[in-house]
């Protein structure tokens, strides 16, 4: 735990939430800055900042979690789509430094966009990028 981070303070019941899953890795509570009703975060006990820090066993662990609580937030919100989004760095938009996963229910024509520009690398780029990556041992 982290004495200076809010999840970690949310986690340890130092801070109120509305907290709708726990187990023993993670708890599920809504975003109090939601995109609409039912935004949930997914948060791990243990701290980690972000993806890159995510113990196997807890990435493991992760979407069986994220999707028992998505199947309830559709029982009861019957929302047409969701988005499952994690942001990992200042630059893709991370903003608590405690990794988290995201699902905004998302209803037809709900005003909700998510967009980015696209880029269109060559094939040249394409398989530059890929050699270097093939070529990485994890």
């Amino acid at each position: 735990m982290s004495a200076d981070c809010i999840f970690c303070r949310i986690i340890n019941g130092s801070l109120p939430s509305y907290k709708i899953y726990e187990d023993e890795l993670f708890v599920a509570f809504f975003d109090i800055y939601p995109k609409c009703i039912g935004h949930t975060l997914i948060v791990p006990k243990k701290h980690c900042a972000n993806f890159y820090d995510l113990p196997k066993e807890t990435a493991s662990a992760l979407m069986p979690a994220a999707q028992s609580v998505a199947r309830r937030l559709r029982q009861v919100l019957n929302f047409d789509g969701l988005n499952v989004l994690q942001n990992n760095g200042e630059a893709a938009g991370q903003t608590v430094f405690h990794y988290h996963l995201q699902l905004i229910p998302r209803y037809k024509n709900d005003g909700t966009f998510f967009g980015w520009k696209t880029v269109k690398p060559s094939d040249e780029e394409f398989m530059q990028l890929q050699e270097k990556i093939l070529k990485i041992n994890n």
